[in-house]
């Protein structure tokens, strides 16, 4: 979300325009965004493919654009008193793991646990699963409350992001997903000439090394990019101001 936010206020100052952009749970946004949203982003495919439909016909799944892919990992406690070196670990018996199931994150853990097509490997993962969150927000909530929690199966860049919460511990290469990070247009904002050039700039390497050095923020309820033009106009941007 950092990075996305320092995106939007390099452009608008450069162009001399607005960029709101306006994160949080999605009821607190979508209906509002019907009428006024331009560009919209997420944090996976599938949850890209909800907005899709949730617009209503606004967003072309065609024209999708994914940004940049990011890896699970495995949180773990500030300095790894439970010596967990990677998912096999978390495998055996004695652990108590923290995952979430949303916000782009819907079946993850099935995903790493059974990347080998080893059903045992699923069920001993299950096993293990403490607390199943809705949300990033919520899990960053429950790993703060429950001091039991030993995992937590999340993005690599929420470690990056929060260092004094959790140490990163890299999941095996064989057990390893990515999902990515993607943007679109809204029907508007496909008439904005601003618009379609601020989407275009987030798919530059700087916004990739930002993300994947920090700029994802704990705050992973993100949904949606605002983009607007003070006094509603939607002349494109003349060059920098």
């Amino acid at each position: 979300m950092l990075a996305m936010r320092e995106s939007a206020a390099a452009f608008g100052a450069a162009y001399g325009i607005t960029v709101e952009v306006t994160a949080g749970p999605t009821p607190a946004w979508i209906e509002k965004a019907k009428a006024d949203a331009d560009v919209v982003f997420s944090g996976s495919e599938t949850m890209m493919t909800d907005f899709a439909g949730a617009f209503g016909g606004q967003i072309d799944p065609v024209a999708v654009q994914p940004l940049y892919l990011r890896p699970a990992a495995i949180l773990v406690r500030p300095g790894n008193p439970g010596r967990i070196t990677g998912l096999k670990d978390l495998l055996q018996m004695g652990h108590r793991v923290l995952v979430v199931n949303g916000a782009g994150q819907n079946g993850m853990l099935e995903d790493v646990a059974g990347r080998l097509g080893d059903i045992a490997s699923v069920r001993a993962f299950r096993t293990n699963i403490a607390i199943y969150a809705a949300n990033s927000a919520l899990a960053r909530k429950a790993w703060t409350e429950d001091k039991s929690l030993d995992a937590w199966l999340i993005w690599s860049i929420w470690q990056v992001s929060n260092p004094t919460l959790a140490d990163q511990v890299a999941i095996e290469p064989e057990y390893r997903i990515y999902r990515d990070t993607g943007v679109a247009l809204t029907q508007q904002g496909a008439a904005k000439a601003e618009a379609k050039e601020f989407a275009a700039s987030l798919a530059t390497p700087t916004l990739r090394r930002s993300s994947q050095s920090g700029g994802g923020s704990p705050r992973r309820r993100i949904r949606l990019s605002l983009l607007t033009r003070p006094g509603g106009g939607n002349q494109p941007p003349t060059g920098p101001a």
